[in-house]
């Protein structure tokens, strides 16, 4: 079942960037997070049903960086030469055991650095896609401990009372989200069917 497995081959290699976001190389992924990040590629996919909702899920307690945090619904890293949205599919796949629909761009240009607690810095230029779920999600036990599925006015709020509880790429996420008056994209019509 490679599908199941999250990232494939833990010496799958993630494309590194320059500061004109341009690609300079590679570098095994189980080395690219540590103290020293460099830049590289990554993106973030929200999953949204028919009902308004939009599936949050919490990072498992044996995550390297920022593990127990309520996040967006997955996160990855494309293979070199991988087309981004073929990356959020296999994501799909391996995070939640769902294959994801209908993905499209929502933030293109997001970027972000953020250290965590034990020093581990994400340094990512990391496009924001938003997909529908069409089938019930199978986490991963290595990557997620629990999800849920939130209505966007409660993730906005929760947002903004206790930003601590959430990953630092969602709630600058929320901010780029905020400033374009975009959360009408994660609100999908609501006579569509769901999981």
């Amino acid at each position: 079942m490679p599908d199941r497995l999250p990232h494939g081959d833990p010496d799958d290699l993630v494309v590194l960037l320059d500061d004109e976001r341009r690609p300079i190389g590679t570098a095994p992924r189980h080395d690219v997070h540590g103290q020293d990040t460099p830049l590289h590629l990554a993106f973030s996919c929200y999953l949204i049903d028919g009902r308004g909702r939009v599936l949050l899920t919490r990072r498992a307690l044996g995550k390297r960086s920022w593990p127990g945090v309520w996040t967006n619904s997955f996160c990855g890293h494309p293979r070199p030469g991988e087309d981004l949205v073929d990356a959020v599919s296999r994501h799909g796949r391996g995070e939640l055991g769902l294959e994801p629909a209908s993905i499209r761009p929502f933030l293109p240009d997001f970027a972000y650095r953020a250290v965590d607690a034990s020093g581990v810095v994400e340094n990512e230029v990391c496009p924001v896609f938003v997909a529908r779920a069409t089938d019930e999600a199978q986490p991963h036990p290595d990557e997620v401990e629990e999800l849920r599925w939130v209505d966007v006015s409660d993730l906005r709020e929760t947002v903004r009372i206790a930003p601590w509880a959430l990953s630092p790429w969602l709630v600058e996420q929320a901010a780029a989200i905020e400033e374009a008056d975009a959360w009408h994209v994660l609100a999908p019509d609501e006579t569509e069917t769901s999981p």
